[in-house]
């Protein structure tokens, strides 16, 4: 049990509006395609933002279909079954993960089932659900579900996922608000470096968003809803003068870990190396971000990983579209980067797809990791008008070809939970191509 055990990442998968395959988001964030739209099936009439990026639509009895002869017949009869009677949102948490299990080639490997962790980033995950149910008990309490009191746990999407894939090692959720999927990837990694586990996989859940979370966000003014109704795919613009807040967005995404040289003996393709992941808080429980909070922890990671700031190539910046939470990062960037802040590329995957919120650092961490190993970034889009204060590179409407070897992805929730994580780019003889497509 070694902190001295290297983290290889060898599996993702990926859920949103853009698509949920790899190589078809990664060609959605390039082409700097919006993924927002009106909501389509959460009715939001008597809300004030009716702006969001909407999975509730997606045909999950195809995709359970579509994993018939590609993963063992038991895994799929016991997804078949569970998926049936879960929630919507536990059942997009298990698709995801058999998609991170087959990308990382796991099914048919030689992996002691005990020794594989499942954690799920996320907390009060199944929002609607409740709501729903709450809505069914108020005109008839016997037609709500039966089963909420087991399915209305956000533990039942880690148990979920162990159960369809034979999970035996630890499984739990992590709540940490919008930093919980990389707070997640931080105790995968603990896991693997102390808990004697080999496979550790991160499932950013969808956050299942009622009309109630809605309204009331829209009441504190952290999302857009003053304008842009008529113009869904405007609405969320990190760096533009006119953003209003950020616009919640199903998306979710899987991360498999490993331990590097288990992953190298057992011919795994690798992504990336996750160099380390750290975290703090503002003492400040309220939503306003901190400077002071976001520079130490930046500040700290690269002391940590013994990474200069100057090697840092690029940062998949949290840029949620609210006009003080883009400043505070940029002013945050520059003071730990300096000199070094104006040569470094950044952007904003929230431009196309929203704030996922939970699962906002693992999707975001799959859109870093897949433009690392393409060697291109994706626009930030929607910057109309560029807030003068923002002065540094943020890819403002165009994406570049660009050389990486070392990646930032901040993540700060509210609640002053701040977490940041770095990720290297593998040598050529650890990485396959051809795992994007």
């Amino acid at each position: 049990m070694s902190r001295a055990k290297r983290i290889a990442i060898t599996g993702m998968a990926i859920n949103t509006p853009l698509g949920d395959t790899l190589g078809g988001f990664l060609d959605g964030l390039l082409a700097g395609k919006s993924a927002l739209s009106n909501w389509k099936q959460l009715d939001v009439s008597r809300c004030y933002s009716k702006v969001g990026a909407d999975l509730t639509g997606y045909d999950i009895k195809a995709k359970v279909a579509s994993y018939e002869g590609r993963i063992p017949a038991d895994v799929y009869k016991r997804l078949r079954k569970i998926v049936s009677k879960a929630p919507w949102s536990t059942k997009l948490s298990m698709l995801l993960a058999v998609d991170g299990y087959l990308d990382a080639g796991l099914f048919g490997a030689d992996i002691d089932p005990t020794r594989v962790s499942a954690i799920v980033a996320g907390h009060n995950i199944n929002f609607n659900y409740q709501y729903e149910n709450r809505l069914t008990f108020a005109d008839e309490p016997d037609f709500m579900d039966s089963l909420l009191a087991l399915t209305g746990l956000d533990t039942d999407h880690a148990g979920s996922v162990s159960d369809v894939l034979h999970v035996m090692g630890p499984i739990y959720t992590i709540g940490a608000a919008c930093a919980s999927g990389n707070t997640a990837l931080r105790c995968a990694i603990d896991e693997i470096r102390y808990h004697d586990v080999d496979v550790a996989m991160v499932v950013g859940a969808v956050l299942d968003f009622s009309p109630v979370e809605l309204h009331a966000m829209a009441m504190m003014g952290a999302i857009t809803y003053q304008n842009f109704h008529d113009e869904p795919t405007k609405a969320s613009r990190p760096f533009d003068l006119r953003r209003e807040g950020f616009v919640p967005a199903h998306g979710g995404a899987t991360m498999v870990l490993e331990e590097w040289e288990a992953a190298k003996k057992r011919g795994a393709p690798i992504y990336a190396e996750l160099m380390g992941v750290e975290a703090n808080s503002d003492a400040n429980h309220l939503p306003n971000p901190s400077e002071d909070g976001q520079s130490r922890l930046m500040a700290k990671l690269l002391k940590q990983t013994g990474i200069a700031a100057e090697q840092i190539d690029y940062i998949n910046a949290h840029a949620t579209s609210t006009p003080l939470g883009d400043l505070t990062e940029m002013r945050s960037i520059k003071r730990v980067f300096g000199d070094h802040a104006r040569k470094l590329k950044i952007n904003a995957t929230k431009s196309m797809l929203g704030h996922t919120c939970w699962a906002a650092p693992v999707v975001e961490s799959v859109a870093a990791i897949l433009q690392m190993n393409a060697g291109k970034l994706h626009p930030s889009i929607n910057v109309e008008e560029i807030d003068p204060e923002i002065d540094l590179q943020v890819c403002a409407n165009e994406g570049c070809d660009l050389d990486m070897k070392y990646v930032m992805k901040n993540s700060f929730g509210f609640g002053g939970i701040n977490s940041v994580s770095i990720l290297k780019q593998p040598d050529a003889g650890d990485f396959k191509a051809g795992r994007t497509r």
